[in-house]
């Protein structure tokens, strides 16, 4: 990367074309998550900046907004991570196999919130990754400044699919 080109993200550099709601580049009317692998390699990051229209009530970001942000975030690490493992050139197609999502505490739609995923199993073509969504929140209605708060935790297991799955052929 050039100085003064602007980093590209997982999802641009290996799949423009992906039309997915929460990450695809090539939807216009998606979320469009981009996920950046950390300095030490070892988790992703994303920064995502909520709008009026994600709310749930009031100020509140949408559960199913967050859910879908977080099971992209850690699909993206899935499929990272097995590259990797296997010293492949691009990622593999992840699906998700399952994931639960905990909302702790109401993320409010001010200021971005920001997104990590690791991976911590690996069985094959198997993976288990668990992510935090984090944002600024108030912990008392008087407090002056808001302070960074796990808002949201996910774990999902996400699998490699094969030719012949459905989804294989989407990045």
């Amino acid at each position: 990367m050039s100085a003064g080109e602007p980093r590209r993200s997982l999802q641009e550099r290996y799949a423009a074309t992906n039309g997915c709601f929460g990450c695809g580049p090539a939807n216009p009317r998606g979320l469009g998550l981009r996920s950046f692998v950390s300095e030490d390699g070892e988790q992703l990051t994303a920064r995502f900046e909520p709008e009026t229209h994600h709310a749930a009530f009031g100020e509140v970001l949408n559960g199913g907004i967050i859910g879908v942000l977080l099971d992209c975030h850690s699909n993206w690490a899935a499929a990272y991570h097995l590259m990797r493992l296997r010293g492949e050139a691009s990622p593999p197609c992840t699906v998700t196999a399952d994931f639960h999502v905990t909302l702790r505490r109401p993320t409010p739609l001010r200021g971005a919130v920001e997104l990590t995923a690791r991976v911590v199993e690996v069985t094959g073509a198997r993976v288990v990754v668990e992510a935090t969504l984090e944002a600024e929140v108030l912990r008392r209605p008087t407090d002056p400044e808001p302070e960074r708060r796990v808002t949201a935790i996910c774990r999902g297991t996400f699998v490699a699919v094969e030719e012949g799955h459905p989804a294989h052929h989407r990045l």
